[in-house]
C-alpha cells in the first residue's frame, strides 16, 4: 500500500525535478546564439527542433538519475 510519505517524498521530488528541468532548459535557450522558438515556429527548422528534442531529453535523464541516486 502507497503510504502518504511516499507519496508526499514521490510529488516534492517530481515537481524538484520539473524546476530543475525547466531552469536547464531556458538557461540552455539563452546560451544558444540564435533564436530557438522562432527557429523552430517561424522558420519550420526540424534540425533545430530535433536537436532542441534531444536536449529536452539528455536533461531528463540526467535530472532522473541523480535523483533516483
Amino acid at each position: 500500500m502507497l503510504s502518504a510519505a511516499v507519496l508526499l517524498a514521490t510529488l516534492v521530488y517530481a515537481l524538484i525535478g520539473i524546476v530543475i528541468f525547466a531552469v536547464g532548459f531556458l538557461l540552455w535557450d539563452r546560451l544558444t546564439p540564435i533564436d530557438l522558438w522562432k527557429e523552430i515556429c517561424v522558420n519550420q527548422n526540424s534540425a533545430i527542433a530535433i536537436l532542441a528534442g534531444s536536449v529536452a531529453i539528455a536533461l531528463a535523464l540526467i535530472i532522473s538519475s541523480a535523483i533516483h541516486g
